[in-house]
């Protein structure tokens, strides 16, 4: 039986996200919101009235954020099939880290207006998902951590523009740091970035728990350090910590969540031990205390983001998707599932004991762990902050 929706959320994609991008030998050159699409699908899971056709952004929405000449040039360079050396030291474009591929403006252009579009869903009272989105690291004239645009931040604008407060949460491996930026100066916008302790980890900032603004002027930013190997249990104890006392002192009007699944244990670039049920609890907690409309719906903006493991990201998003969407999910991955995941052709980690399970289910096999003194130690210093203890 297929499963309906119960909650109002919509889907933001595209035909594009099929295309290869950057190029062939790059962490980003896996298929992820296309194996998204195709699991979800074989769940029947996804109705024609929740999916919403993504749309380019415009210049004047890039703009909002980026600098005319940063996106002039980008454009540029797809036109002209290539990216000029003076572009690739100015704008860091068309390098190894950020490089050149087939509709080099168009797609990651497409994928930003996909997080306005997930605003305006949210808007209208819909939660909106954009799992294209999430590209946090870039700035307003570079790109950075293969990020060109930074969709979070065009998307906290449009909901911004209606005059709300909002709380950004990243659960990404990586430090929000775009984000955190771009948003330093406005105390209507609210950080929060659990990730791996930059001191191992790109993009080496973020380390302490405040980097932004004081008590007199206001904190507009909180970074959780991670230490190598966090385990659910740790998570949790984390999270809890700092979600319901930061959102009972801001008060937004609306959650934005970057929802990067590389702090799943089995991402090749994160150095978590996290599981996708843990990634999951994280969500449904937020879905389910975030603001919300007069009926009932919450008023969250959902990215995806990080996220190096094909396998392991599309089972997440597909359990976040039916969360995001109201769905009770079977945990057994259906055949034709099954079969679109070992399309996928990934097998870099195809000798480790779990791997024939990400193709049974979408829920891993857990363990049980103590948790460690210095994630005591580190809820210690959270209970401390001068944002949250008066809370």
């Amino acid at each position: 039986m297929t499963p309906l929706p119960t909650r109002k959320a919509s889907f933001i994609g595209a035909a594009k996200y099929r295309r290869k991008t950057y190029g062939s030998n790059h962490p980003l050159a896996i298929p992820r919101v296309s194996l998204t699409y195709d699991l979800i699908n074989s769940y029947g899971a996804l109705t024609n009235a929740e999916f919403v056709q993504a749309r380019k952004a415009a210049d004047f929405e890039l703009e909002w954020f980026h600098t005319p000449e940063y996106v002039s040039a980008f454009k540029r360079a797809e036109a002209l099939g290539r990216v000029s050396n003076p572009v690739r030291k100015q704008h860091n474009l068309g390098t190894l880290e950020n490089p050149y591929f087939e509709q080099f403006f168009t797609i990651p252009a497409t994928a930003t207006g996909a997080s306005v579009q997930a605003a305006e869903e949210v808007i209208r009272g819909r939660i909106g998902f954009n799992p294209a989105g999430g590209m946090h690291h870039s700035r307003p004239d570079r790109a950075l951590g293969f990020c060109y645009f930074n969709d979070p931040v065009l998307g906290i604008v449009r909901l911004r523009r209606e005059g709300w407060r909002v709380l950004y949460v990243d659960i990404d491996a990586h430090h929000g740091d775009g984000v955190e930026a771009a948003f330093l100066d406005d105390p209507e916008v609210f950080t929060l970035s659990l990730h791996m302790d930059t001191g191992y980890a790109y993009p080496f900032s973020g380390g302490q728990l405040a980097d932004a603004g004081t008590a007199e002027s206001g904190y507009t930013s909180l970074n959780v350090p991670l230490p190598r190997n966090t385990h659910d249990a740790e998570y949790r104890l984390l999270f809890e910590a700092v979600w319901q006392p930061l959102l009972d002192q801001f008060k937004p009007d609306a959650v934005v969540l970057q929802a990067g699944t590389d702090m799943i244990f089995a991402d090749p670039l994160g150095k978590l031990g996290l599981s996708t049920q843990c990634f999951l609890e994280t969500a449904r907690t937020i879905l389910e205390t975030s603001p919300c409309h007069a009926d009932g719906t919450p008023r969250l903006l959902v990215t995806g983001g990080g996220g190096y493991h094909p396998l392991v990201l599309a089972r997440a998003w597909t359990g976040l998707w039916a969360l995001l969407s109201g769905r009770d999910l079977a945990e057994a991955i259906p055949a034709a599932g099954a079969q679109a995941l070992r399309a996928a052709g990934w097998d870099l980690d195809e000798d480790e004991d779990y791997f024939e399970q990400l193709f049974v289910s979408r829920l891993d096999r857990l363990e049980s762990r103590a948790v460690r003194p210095e994630i005591h130690a580190l809820i210690e210093q959270i209970q401390q902050h001068p944002y949250l203890k008066n809370t």
